[in-house]
């Protein structure tokens, strides 16, 4: 039986399709999840219609939903499969043991998933920079970001709050998004030579960062650890990690011969 799906993200139509392939009792080695416009003669929801005859109602757990939702967005091809798998065993299996094992083999697959999916999410609000493109009424800032998991329109709505005031898109090999300051809009992903070449705002920013570097707190296992080298490619400032690592020695020893700065006396403000 194939199940098929409207795209990688289509976490609505993979709900629609458990709901009714579960009120039919479909064992999950039953069922070919695919992200493939569906095939003529094989399943579609029309056939598996609930008004065919009555069904009993079902209800899965309140941690259920957000796991699935941010599990299904990781690239795993099996993710569908595991997580049908682990709604079945929550619907069908008369111990509901699953419910309450958070040591459960599913569980925990799903559950790992599920925290990939974040960190992912996290990291591209970390990691993305935005550089202008255009003058005046055509100005709008870009952004190049390549996602291990389906994370661009999961992460849209948190940009559009964070850059309300501001047109910018942000384009992947997989998705892109575009804010207009009043609508989002989605597309398909894009190469990366067809972008137009950074202008000279990427150049303030590396001084910036340059000026705010302190090699005296400089933990290069731990940074590598947050900030990933797969992640510097795509980072104007990463080029600079390297020269700035090397000088830190010599600059933390100068730091230390200099001596404290001495304290500004500062006035109290007379009221």
């Amino acid at each position: 039986m194939i199940a098929s799906l409207d795209g990688p993200t289509d976490i609505e139509g993979f709900k629609r399709r458990a709901r009714l392939l579960l009120k039919r009792h479909i064992e999950p080695d039953e069922v070919v999840w695919q992200t493939e416009e569906a095939q003529p003669g094989l399943w579609t929801d029309e056939g598996y219609s609930t008004a065919e005859q009555p069904v009993e109602p079902f209800g899965v757990p309140a941690w259920v939903v957000p796991l699935c939702e941010s599990a299904l967005l990781h690239r795993d091809p099996g993710r569908f499969h595991l997580l049908y798998r682990l709604l079945w065993r929550l619907v069908c299996e008369r111990d509901n043991i699953l419910r309450r094992d958070e040591l459960d083999a599913d569980r925990r697959a799903a559950a790992r998933l599920a925290r990939e999916v974040q960190r992912e999410i996290h990291k591209m609000r970390a990691f993305l920079r935005f550089f202008p493109q255009g003058e005046g009424e055509a100005l709008r800032h870009i952004a190049w970001f390549e996602p291990e998991h389906h994370i661009v329109e999961a992460n849209a709505p948190f940009f559009v709050r964070r850059f309300a005031q501001m047109r910018w898109a942000i384009f992947t090999p997989q998705r892109s998004i575009e804010w207009d300051g009043q609508v989002l809009r989605g597309g398909p992903g894009v190469d990366r030579r067809s972008l137009p070449p950074i202008d000279a705002g990427a150049a303030l920013w590396l001084t910036y960062y340059e000026h705010i570097f302190n090699p005296a707190r400089l933990k290069l296992a731990m940074m590598k650890k947050e900030m990933p080298r797969r992640y510097w490619k795509n980072l104007p400032e990463a080029a600079l990690i390297d020269p700035l690592a090397q000088a830190a020695a010599a600059r933390g020893a100068a730091m230390l011969e200099a001596g404290p700065t001495p304290a500004r006396r500062i006035r109290p403000i007379r009221t």
